[in-house]
């Protein structure tokens, strides 16, 4: 039976998401119409936002639904091109997901101005250089919660602290789709101003979202929506709802409301005995980010003088879902962008496989993969030019 081992790139349903669904099946009406059909939606989905709100710990109101944390990163970093020409200047940093990469390129050949701050060798930002480049201009400042490739989590607060001394008037987002469903969050008692969450990376479908803006009432005016069209989401984001995905989001959060403290132990201990076993068994390994502040299910381990690509195809033929970095990135020979900040070594970055545990897995299933890699590791070092 196959082992998957890559939860961070995507998760299975959450039983209680699935049963979710296929109850609301012969729920068919549009949740903006006045009759009974439509306001059986409504409520379906009110209900739905009541569970995300107190799992996330945010107030409702200030819940955006949309079709996934990409989505939600480009509405906030977007809304830069409407901001007057003082405040077009963006902070983000070197190892963020390529929705806020990708965008912050855009930005800058439109004229936004973008500033990246480099990270240590545990993948956690420079502080000194964040206070160093903010000043009264500074519009927004967009730093990940935890990274999706070695699991870091960066030290918001501290953060926040010193965007608030240098710069009072920026605005703070966070790309918290990681964070969410694999570590406590209660994102109201964050000094920030608006997070990203993806459903389907905590046992939702995928195709649905959230953005989550406090007092979204008092900011909208700051923001411009990606989507323009009907009055969906307080007319910030238009379109018809995702109501199969919302309802089973709201199914999922109710769930795991009640069992992420033991989850995030069992979790952790599963991803510890994994690095203890493989570091005690594989010599010449880099485990990146050990030594910082990590969510509990992720070890990014690179194999010295083997391509990554290498390991994961035997590991594939053995039953293993493993990855080699970001699902986004899936098919590009370039070396993760992740681990060059870190080590700026390309060797380094092209021999990593991120191994992601999440509520389906086991210590019996580690047991065999280590048993696995110890052996494959071996053959493809004997076979490797640059094997020593």
């Amino acid at each position: 039976m196959n082992v998957y081992l890559d939860n961070n790139a995507t998760t299975p349903l959450h039983p209680e998401a699935k049963k979710a669904i296929v109850e609301f099946l012969d729920y068919f009406g549009n949740p903006s119409s006045m009759h009974l059909d439509g306001r059986l939606v409504k409520e379906k989905i009110l209900w739905a936002k009541e569970q995300i709100a107190d799992f996330l710990g945010v107030a409702i109101e200030d819940i955006i639904f949309t079709s996934c944390g990409s989505e939600s990163n480009n509405t906030i970093l977007k809304s830069m091109l409407f901001w007057p020409k003082e405040k077009q200047n963006l902070i983000t940093t070197s190892i963020e997901h390529p929705a806020i990469l990708e965008t912050a390129r855009f930005l800058e050949k439109n004229g936004i101005n973008v500033k990246y701050i480099d990270v240590n060798q545990d993948g956690i930002i420079n502080l000194s250089q964040l206070e160093n480049l903010l000043n009264k201009n500074t519009g927004l400042v967009s730093i990940m919660y935890a990274n999706n490739e070695i699991g870091t989590i960066q030290p918001l607060e501290k953060i926040a602290q010193i965007i608030r001394e240098k710069s009072p008037d920026a605005f703070f987002h966070t790309d918290a789709v990681q964070a969410a469903g694999k570590i406590k969050l209660n994102l109201s008692n964050l000094p920030i101003d608006s997070a990203s969450i993806s459903g389907h990376k905590l046992y939702a479908p995928k195709g649905i979202g959230i953005l989550y803006i406090k007092d979204f009432d008092k900011k909208r005016k700051l923001l411009t929506p990606l989507i323009h069209g009907g009055h969906q989401e307080k007319g910030f984001r238009a379109g018809t709802e995702n109501t199969l995905g919302i309802i089973a989001l709201g199914a999922a959060c109710k769930a795991l409301k009640s069992e992420l403290d033991l989850e995030i132990e069992r979790i952790r201990k599963i991803r510890d005995y994994f690095e203890t076993k493989v570091s005690e068994n594989i010599k010449d390994i880099i485990i990146n980010g050990k030594d910082s502040n990590r969510v509990p299910g992720t070890s990014n381990i690179t194999f010295k003088y083997i391509e990554g690509e290498s390991i994961l195809l035997k590991l594939d033929l053995q039953g293993f879902s493993v990855s080699t970095g970001s699902a986004c990135s899936t098919g590009s020979l370039e070396p993760s962008h992740v681990l060059m900040a870190l080590h700026k070594n390309p060797e380094i970055a092209h021999g990593s496989i991120r191994f992601s545990f999440g509520r389906e897995n086991s210590l019996e299933q580690v047991d065999r993969l280590v048993e696995v890699l110890i052996k494959e590791i071996d053959i493809l070092r004997k076979i490797s030019p640059l094997s020593k």
